[in-house]
């Protein structure tokens, strides 16, 4: 057993939470540390019937929770909040223990979690109509804004705090009521979330986590005509067969889904802003972000200097157990994780590339990989075509700007991208040129719960986050009066 010490030992759940009730079940899926390879614990492995069970909570507590003021729902979804951040060193060993990332990134993802309920509790006032200019004389047209109804959310492994209060703050705060099934690799984030918003007063039924395989939950979350909307963060794969599983019912849609996020660097860039800004990108979470810098494209006059020093920086990484003691990178997932890295950086190298830093899985318990860096990677490499959901940094030579962008756009995903130049007309022509939901410009970090957060393309469509981020969770009604008489 691999349990994190806690202070308040009740975070770590073992049971689901459905209807206001912690449940458990004969058959139990373990949950095993990446860094160490250790069980943590065990959760229900839920089925169909327990998945109806839920969607029957959120049914049942949906008119009282949408009845409420946006205030006072915004009173308690701010009260989660601030629960989270009273008790972030719990909940960043537990998910460190469970996804691997170090502990430092962990404890900023607890804040970053929080921040979207913060967010959102203050935007639950908002949700505001309209009065539009009659048609005729004796017609008046109003436009209401309402709660979309009961919310399925399906969240990743990657972050399992934050993408779970980024589809929960505006859920909640609009009046909705929500079925969450996190990632089996990560449950006792969700868990703890949902201790805590018992804490916080969330009222039976509208926030309930089932924990499952996707074969007896699934069918059910994208097929009850009960449940309006799905909200899904992961593979675009999986994503495009549950929007078509959604179609029987014709449900809203929100999908998050993969990346391929481009990573220019122009000879004019600041070269010390350009690697931190790449460490910033592509090593964060040890390269498992759906925003992670993916590609690196660098203009040939700064090429070989950007190249040393981000090796340098790489190779000065400390490596293991973010319980363990600090460390800058963790390991990957699991195993397979690390076979398909490997595979990345095989083919890279069988085309040409050259291993600058890294480039290998390491001989130690756990599922690490090496922080990699690889130069002289031709634009066919499959770290150019493929997600590689792993710390390697492949780069490419690019001559100017229209090729830049050609090699940048080339690709079905469009979710992040990056560039780096000190041009202002470039800044504009480039972030206008790129084919991407998000640009960060001399920056690696883009994400924030006040900007809306989301890709074009086969990336996905719909905005978390920002003031935009409440239209997923709400209709639009038009109301037609008429006055004659």
């Amino acid at each position: 057993m691999s349990v994190p010490t806690l202070d308040e030992p009740t975070l770590l759940r073992t049971e689901a939470y459905l209807g206001g009730r912690w449940i458990g079940h004969a058959e139990t899926i373990a949950v095993y540390n990446p860094a160490t390879g250790q069980r943590i614990a065990s959760v229900p492995n839920l089925g169909e019937a327990d998945a109806i069970a839920a969607v029957d909570a959120a049914e049942q507590a949906l008119a009282g929770w949408k009845a409420l003021t946006g205030k006072e729902r915004a009173v308690i979804v701010r009260r989660w909040s601030e629960l989270i951040l009273a008790h972030k060193e719990d909940l960043a060993r537990i998910l460190t223990a469970e996804q691997g990332k170090p502990l430092s990134e962990a404890r900023d993802e607890v804040v970053y979690a929080a921040s979207y309920l913060e967010w959102f509790a203050e935007e639950a006032r908002r949700v505001d109509g309209d009065i539009l200019t009659p048609h005729r004389a004796d017609r008046r047209l109003m436009v209401l804004r309402q709660p979309i109804g009961i919310v399925a959310a399906i969240t990743p492994w990657n972050f399992p705090l934050a993408m779970i209060t980024r589809k929960a703050g505006p859920a909640l705060a609009v009046g909705c009521t929500m079925v969450l099934k996190p990632s089996g690799y990560t449950p006792f984030s969700a868990l703890a979330l949902a201790k805590l918003g018992e804490d916080a007063g969330i009222p039976p039924g509208v926030f309930n986590v089932i924990t499952g395989g996707s074969q007896g939950i699934g069918p059910v979350l994208t097929g009850d005509q009960r449940i309006r909307k799905l909200t899904f963060t992961g593979s675009t794969g999986v994503g495009k067969r549950l929007a078509a599983q959604c179609m029987g019912t014709v449900k809203r849609l929100s999908l998050e889904l993969g990346g391929n996020a481009p990573f220019i660097v122009f000879d004019d860039a600041d070269l010390d802003a350009a690697v931190e800004g790449a460490i910033a990108s592509k090593f964060r979470n040890t390269g498992q972000t759906c925003v992670c810098a993916n590609r690196f494209l660098v203009q040939r006059g700064i090429y070989d200097a950007f190249a040393t020093k981000l090796a340098e920086r790489v190779r000065g990484f400390v490596i293991g157990n973010g319980l363990a003691g600090p460390s800058d990178q963790g390991p990957l997932i699991n195993d397979q994780a690390v076979d398909d890295v490997e595979t990345h950086v095989t083919d890279a190298v069988s085309r040409g590339a050259t291993v600058l830093a890294g480039g290998a899985r390491l001989d130690r318990a756990g599922s690490f990989f090496a922080p990699t860096v690889l130069t002289d990677v031709s634009p066919d490499a499959l770290l150019c075509s493929e997600e590689t959901f792993g710390p390697v940094a492949g780069l490419v030579r690019f001559e100017d700007e229209a090729e830049a962008l050609r090699l940048a756009n080339n690709t079905t995903a469009g979710l992040a991208s990056y560039l780096f130049t000190r041009d202002l007309a470039r800044i504009w022509r480039v972030s206008e040129g790129l084919e991407y939901g998000m640009v960060g410009v001399n920056t690696g970090l883009i994400s924030t719960e006040v900007a809306p957060f989301g890709g074009i393309k086969e990336s996905g469509f719909g905005r978390e986050g920002s003031k935009y981020g409440l239209d997923d969770y709400l209709e639009m009604k038009t109301v037609c009066l008429s006055i004659e008489g």
